[in-house]
């Protein structure tokens, strides 16, 4: 079973990953930039507005119209919502992917550097069987 998780990683171009991984986690960071500042420009509905004013005997369809703009008031705030989260959540897995890049980098150093001693201790338990053979 571990065989094409092994296939799927050696795919993986970890160069091209580590390259990148500081620009997403930029984009993300502006993106989460902007969506605060718009929300921070958009003024806070105001409860009044959802509250629909009927006066008196009105047109039925005007008395739709506002029911379907209160409805509609209340979609684009729920969007606004969603959108918040999803912005939030782009770029804590920003941060992440950087975290994990950083931690992928660090692994592949130590394997060259294990590598490498194991190569030593093989040229050196040769020169020993040599030696004392």
């Amino acid at each position: 079973m571990a065989l094409p998780w092994l296939t799927a990683l050696k795919v993986i171009p970890w160069g091209d990953v580590i390259e990148h991984a500081p620009k997403v986690l930029k984009g993300a960071r502006d993106l989460l930039d902007r969506q605060r500042r718009g929300a921070a420009v958009t003024p806070p509905p105001d409860p009044r507005d959802h509250v629909i004013q009927m006066p008196g005997p009105t047109d039925p369809a005007l008395r739709d119209l506002q029911q379907r703009l209160a409805a509609a008031r209340e979609d684009i705030q729920r969007l606004q919502q969603t959108q918040d989260q999803i912005t939030q959540t782009v770029a804590e897995l920003a941060e992440q992917n950087t975290r994990l890049v950083a931690a992928v980098e660090l692994l592949r150093k130590r394997t060259r550097l294990l590598m490498g001693a194991v190569l030593v201790l093989a040229v050196g338990l040769g020169a020993l069987y040599v030696n004392a053979a």
